[in-house]
């Protein structure tokens, strides 16, 4: 995995000193919630989740994302294993979260955007999926500019830490349908 570098944006790979900035955005409790998780506890729980994805043996990528003005990570966006794809070749789950101090900034669809180029040009993937909950109407206006064509919505399809079962609504976009949406993002 190697750093993506936007016009606003750093995306890079994690580093374990990163505990505390993950744990800044991470704790609110307006952002994990949204993604379905808990909000941390606390920098060393953090520090354990950083662990696990810098010691991961599974096939993704997860670049913390740095506002090239602060130079702190303030969220993350990744690249992961499709589980409702299995066997599917050449297929990955965009997933992302963002603290809410940087809301409303465009920084999380410039980063997906940029995921996005990696995924189908360096990575050769045919496929990209990405979903959020559907209350979370943020998550799907990043989904909307970056051009994803809707599947469906699965009722009670998770259930969240606290045991409310949440809607997910599912998204994808193929190597074709980016290799025409370039020439759009390039104009606008």
């Amino acid at each position: 995995m190697k750093p993506i570098e936007t016009e606003r944006l750093l995306l890079r790979p994690w580093r374990l000193e990163d505990a505390a900035d993950m744990y800044a955005y991470a704790k609110n409790p307006n952002v994990g919630p949204n993604a379905g998780w808990k909000p941390h506890e606390s920098v060393e729980e953090s520090k354990a989740i950083l662990e696990s994805w810098i010691h991961s043996d599974e096939e993704e990528d997860i670049w913390a994302i740095v506002p090239k003005e602060t130079g702190r990570a303030c969220g993350s966006i990744g690249l992961h294993q499709d589980g409702r794809r299995p066997g599917v070749p050449n297929c990955r789950e965009l997933g992302y979260v963002l603290g809410q101090e940087q809301w409303g900034k465009g920084y999380m669809t410039e980063a997906a955007k940029a995921v996005l180029r990696y995924g189908f040009a360096e990575l050769g993937l045919g496929l990209i999926a990405v979903r959020h909950h559907l209350h979370n109407q943020r998550s799907r206006r990043v989904i909307e500019k970056c051009g994803f064509h809707y599947e469906g919505t699965m009722r009670q399809y998770s259930r969240r830490y606290d045991g409310t079962l949440l809607d997910g609504c599912f998204y994808s976009m193929t190597a074709q349908e980016f290799q025409a949406l370039q020439a759009a993002w390039k104009k606008g």
